[in-house]
């Protein structure tokens, strides 16, 4: 169980920290983000906060779309990744910004942003340890709506990403390429790390040899 929470963590830590360097390139935030930061902005509290509490609203959505109770487990990410991602933002960056940095520089640390943050998700993912709710949220739809995954994603991107700029949220070029590209690298992180996580775990040598 510490091996599988640790690369849990990990996984959290990795994914956030790529998540305020795409807020901090200024160049546009995921479409979560953006309005998470446009909350933040508009009404006070910390970005980490918004995080929590949609995150919170979540839990019983996805239970109504699911025809189901709703998952309390899915409050352990919700306060983990929470503060971490306020950890980042509030400490860590609390003093930095791209703001007035070169095209290029910002252009370079939004590709950082979304690739790091992708990356974090694909090995957050690897332990099937319990989910945020808003990962679960696409799948919920989905399967209320009789919709696929990709029409799903779509639809909650594009009215999140649209909240966002009506709050004053930011939403630009990083939030298209976090559309775009973040599901490749979540997929090919996860496809390749895989078969390392079990060979690292000597528990799991033998699932390891097949899953090769």
């Amino acid at each position: 169980m510490v091996y599988r929470v640790s690369i849990y963590l990990l996984g959290m830590l990795v994914n956030f920290f790529g998540v305020a360097l795409l807020i901090k390139a200024t160049l546009g935030a995921g479409f979560w983000t953006a309005l998470f930061v446009g909350l933040s902005d508009q009404l006070g509290f910390t970005v980490g906060i918004w995080y929590a509490l949609f995150q919170f609203l979540f839990i019983f959505a996805n239970g109504w779309l699911m025809k189901q109770k709703p998952e309390p487990r899915a409050i352990i990410p919700l306060v983990l990744e929470s503060l971490i991602l306020d950890f980042w933002l509030e400490v860590v960056f609390h003093d930095f910004t791209l703001l007035q940095a070169p095209f290029l520089l910002q252009v370079g640390a939004l590709t950082l942003g979304i690739t790091l943050s992708a990356i974090g998700v694909g090995i957050y993912i690897l332990p099937a340890l319990p989910r945020a709710p808003v990962d679960q949220l696409f799948l919920a739809i989905a399967s209320r709506f009789t919709l696929s995954l990709r029409l799903s994603q779509t639809l909650v991107a594009l009215t999140t990403s649209t909240s966002a700029l009506l709050i004053g949220g930011p939403v630009g070029l990083g939030t298209a390429a976090g559309v775009l590209f973040a599901g490749p690298i979540i997929q090919l992180t996860y496809s390749r790390a895989y078969p390392y996580y079990y060979l690292i775990h000597p528990r799991y040598k033998k699932r390891y040899e097949l899953a090769l």
